[in-house]
C-alpha cells in the first residue's frame, strides 16, 4: 500500500523551459509552424498527440524523430527538480514503499530524465496517458498516483489508486478538485505531510 506512482513532467521534473527549447530548435526544420507557448501550456500527452495539432499525420513520425534526436542534448541539461520532488521520493522510501514513474514521455527520454535528476525509482513506464496508465499502476501495486494533469486523475482511478493531484501544471487546484482528485496539493512540498498521514491510516 505504501508504493506510489508519479507522473514525470511538471510533477517530479521541471521541463517547461527544456521542452520549449527543443521545439524552438526543431521549428526551422519543420514545414509547419508550432506555437511553442501553446505547447508548453498543455504538457502531459505523448509527443505524437501534441504534434497532431500542428501537422498532417504523415509528417508526425519525422517530426517526432527529430524531437527525440534533439531532446538529450538540449533538454536534459535544462531540466530541474520540481519543488519537493526529492523529499517526496525519500518519504516513500522511508516507509518501505516502491516507486514507479508512469509518464506520457517516451520511455528512453523518461529514463534519461530520471537518471539526470538522480531519482532512485524501481520502474519507469513511458508513452502512456490518462486511463491507459492504469494497468501499469495496478500491476506495480501502486496505492497512490501523483500527477499534475486531470488525465492523471483518470489514470489513478483506472489503476485502483488514490489520486493525488499537484497544482504545478496547467490545471488549477479547483480544476483538479472538480475532476475528482482524492487529494489536491499545491505542490510536492506538501506531499510528505500527506503521505505520512496516509500511511499511518492505512497501516
Amino acid at each position: 500500500m505504501n508504493s506510489v506512482g508519479f507522473d514525470l513532467d511538471l510533477t517530479l521534473a521541471d521541463t517547461r523551459a527544456a521542452i520549449a527549447a527543443v521545439y524552438e530548435a526543431m521549428s526551422p526544420r519543420l514545414a509547419y509552424p508550432i506555437d511553442v507557448d501553446v505547447v508548453v501550456s498543455r504538457l502531459g500527452p505523448p509527443l505524437e498527440e501534441e504534434l497532431a495539432y500542428w501537422m498532417p499525420e504523415e509528417e508526425i513520425p519525422a517530426a517526432a524523430a527529430l524531437y527525440r534526436e534533439l531532446y538529450p542534448r538540449i533538454a536534459l541539461p535544462m531540466t530541474g527538480l520540481m519543488p519537493g520532488a526529492g523529499e517526496a521520493l525519500a518519504a516513500v522510501r522511508r516507509a518501505g514503499g516502491r516507486i514507479i514513474v508512469v509518464t506520457g514521455k517516451n520511455v528512453l527520454d523518461a529514463r534519461r530524465t530520471v537518471a539526470a535528476l538522480g531519482f532512485e525509482v524501481d520502474e519507469v513506464v513511458g508513452s502512456l496517458f490518462g486511463a491507459d496508465k492504469g494497468e501499469a499502476l495496478a500491476s506495480f501495486g501502486a496505492g497512490a498516483y501523483v500527477g499534475d494533469h486531470v488525465a492523471d486523475i483518470d489514470a489513478a482511478r483506472a489503476g485502483g489508486a488514490t489520486s493525488v493531484a499537484v497544482a504545478t501544471g496547467s490545471f488549477t487546484a479547483d480544476q483538479l478538485v472538480d475532476h475528482g482528485a482524492d487529494v489536491v496539493l499545491e505542490d510536492l512540498t506538501q506531499f510528505v505531510a500527506w503521505f505520512d498521514s496516509w500511511t499511518a491510516v492505512s497501516a
